[in-house]
């Protein structure tokens, strides 16, 4: 059993969510769906918690009504091998929600993501401080982030 699990608040949308991340993620595994009872906490058969693993990772999905919502503060951070993968994920994790800057994007459900190519930590982590500032000053201009225009900046290629 995992002994940290993220337990995400939905207001009604749990199954959906996990629906859309399993397209999206190709290690996906749902693990177990709870339905309400005829006493439970929505419609009888309704779901009231799905339970699902992304790359072995498990997570909880409660639909517990609108009292609480998602904040910026928790986001789940994707690390991306090429820009290929940036690009699958930037876009079907943004559509129906909203792109920000830096690699911060909100899905249609309000959740936070950052979808980071691992080059970036590389770039960054140099151990050359100018190479390095030149990488963060490009990276903050973008939106979705771009291997080939952080390499540059690291690079020092206008």
């Amino acid at each position: 059993m995992q002994k940290i699990v993220p337990f995400l608040w939905f207001n009604d949308k749990a199954e959906e969510a996990m629906n859309l991340y399993g397209s999206i993620f190709k290690d996906f595994e749902v693990v177990d769906i709870v339905r309400n009872g005829k006493h439970g906490m929505g419609p009888e058969g309704s779901v009231f918690s799905v339970t699902f693993k992304l790359f072995g990772q498990q997570y909880i999905g409660l639909n517990g009504g609108p009292m609480f919502t998602f904040s910026s503060a928790i986001s789940f951070f994707v690390n991306c091998d090429t820009q290929e993968e940036v690009d699958e994920y930037w876009e079907k994790l943004s559509e129906g929600g909203e792109k920000i800057q830096c690699g911060w994007l909100k899905d249609k459900f309000g959740l936070s993501w950052q979808i980071v190519p691992t080059a970036l930590g590389r770039l960054m982590h140099s151990g050359d401080p100018e190479k390095s500032a030149r990488v963060a000053k490009a990276m903050m201009k973008m939106v979705k982030l771009d291997i080939a225009v952080l390499q540059k900046a690291f690079d020092g290629v206008e």
